[in-house]
């Protein structure tokens, strides 16, 4: 079986969760099955693993709906894609698409570092569920990251074809273990880690770091002016501490030493933040959505979403004897379910599964 893997959504000198998600799968299903990377910039090696690559148009490419024609040429068994748009018309090959969310549905504001057109489609395209359908329909197996976005789907009724889950993982560094059997945290900082979008709901977070002034609330993503300015005016005297993006091990090291991982996000595909935190062992407090429950588990806190009050009491809650300690080791538990490596394995049963149901139809 030759498998195709669509890596043409890695980010270019850093990750975002797409690209991570690509790196992370790729790596892990090459140790189990000979597999060949698509990319469309050789510049995108650099933040993959070192496998066999072939160079192909780019994925937002007037000619992406056409791009079999170049696939075809490569003789694929199946092809995966990390994203549901990779064009098939005229395919030879087994396809099989990924959906990480259906979040732009509810709320539509494309990210900001798309190009002007990619926006006004990107808009275009979630102003009804049939582009969607359309997309999947043509496929011959769906992939989504949680068991959350797979009953939305089911929900919706977006495709007759079989979904499976194949969850995000986390790439932090190994912890120390003396520091991993901390029973303290090592100081009062909350970290978030995600964009500023209005369904990320940053503004409950700094809300609650007014409510706790002996603690700083570590912002680790790039920020701008005018989104620093409006976060800072909204509670002056809460502790706010912009590291407008921050290495990985900036990052883990900030997320070790912290409280808590805190995020009133109303809407996600997953949470990766969630699993990172939870592997270094620092608790999590979050919003109370479906997919925060799914990975999260009895070990997280969880608050509703527009409560600063009640962030406020759960970080509280982490300072009475042992509870910080208890949910530390809860976390390291749930983190254990995600892996790349688990995820890798299913996703090969995936692929073969797709590759036999065709084979079965020609006979």
């Amino acid at each position: 079986m030759k498998i195709l893997f669509d890596c043409r959504y890695t980010r270019i000198g850093r990750h975002d969760g797409i690209s991570r998600y690509t790196a992370g799968l790729v790596g892990a299903l090459a140790k189990r099955h000979a597999v060949t990377m698509l990319i469309s910039d050789h510049a995108q090696l650099d933040m993959l693993p070192d496998l066999p690559w072939e160079l192909i148009g780019s994925p937002t490419s007037a000619g992406e709906p056409w791009v079999a024609r170049q696939v075809n040429k490569l003789n694929p068994d199946v092809v995966f894609t990390p994203m549901q748009t990779m064009g098939g018309w005229g395919r030879k090959y087994r396809l099989v698409l990924t959906v990480h969310d259906l979040i732009y549905y509810r709320h539509p504001t494309p990210p900001r570092d798309l190009p002007a057109p990619i926006r006004l489609l990107w808009r275009l395209y979630h102003l009804s569920w049939w582009p969607q359908r359309m997309l999947l329909n043509r496929s011959d197996a769906v992939v989504t990251v949680s068991k959350t976005t797979k009953a939305l789907i089911s929900e919706h009724k977006l495709t007759k074809r079989p979904v499976h889950v194949v969850p995000n993982a986390a790439d932090m560094p190994a912890i120390d273990p003396a520091r991993a059997a901390r029973t303290e945290p090592e100081s009062k900082r909350l970290v978030y880690m995600g964009s500023f979008m209005p369904y990320k709901n940053v503004e409950t977070l700094v809300r609650a770091a007014a409510l706790l002034p002996d603690y700083e609330l570590h912002l680790m993503s790039r920020v701008t002016d005018a989104q620093r300015e409006r976060l800072t005016g909204i509670a002056p005297d809460a502790r706010i501490v912009f590291h407008n993006g921050a290495s990985d091990e900036e990052y883990a090291e900030t997320l070790a030493a912290a409280t808590a991982l805190v995020t009133a996000s109303r809407d996600e595909g997953f949470g990766i933040p969630l699993v990172e935190s939870m592997t270094l062992g620092t608790p999590v407090v979050v919003s109370d959505i479906p997919i925060f429950r799914e990975i999260g588990g009895d070990a997280a806190l969880y608050f509703p979403a527009d409560d600063a009050g009640g962030l406020a009491e759960h970080i509280r809650r982490l300072e009475q004897p042992g509870e910080w300690a208890s949910r530390s080791v809860a976390g390291r538990h749930e983190a254990e379910r995600f892996t790349w490596d688990a995820s890798a394995e299913h996703l090969l049963t995936v692929l073969t599964a797709a590759v036999a149901r065709a084979k079965r139809r020609l006979d």
